[in-house]
């Protein structure tokens, strides 16, 4: 198993809370981490859930959810950002 780091930000973080450390099998994209988040229900599956678009970031760089999570890594879950 590895550990990993998770984040939340803005709406994210006021449905879920500020973070928490997850362990994972190895191999686990962010897409898996993401559902494995979202089998959990309640709050999760709601702010996570496959109908809502959600930005990943690994390491601080945003990434594309088919990308494999080493051990250690910090994820963070935001929603997209519009400015104006």
């Amino acid at each position: 198993m590895i550990t990993v780091s998770v984040r939340y930000f803005a709406s994210l973080r006021e449905a879920i809370g500020p973070g928490e450390q997850i362990e994972l099998p190895p191999g686990t994209t962010l897409a898996g981490l993401r559902d494995r988040l979202i089998a959990r229900g309640g709050p999760h599956a709601e702010a996570l859930g496959r109908q809502r678009v959600v930005r990943a970031a690994l390491n601080q760089a945003v990434a594309d959810e088919s990308t494999p999570l080493p051990p250690g890594a910090e994820v963070a879950f935001f929603p997209p950002v519009t400015g104006g």
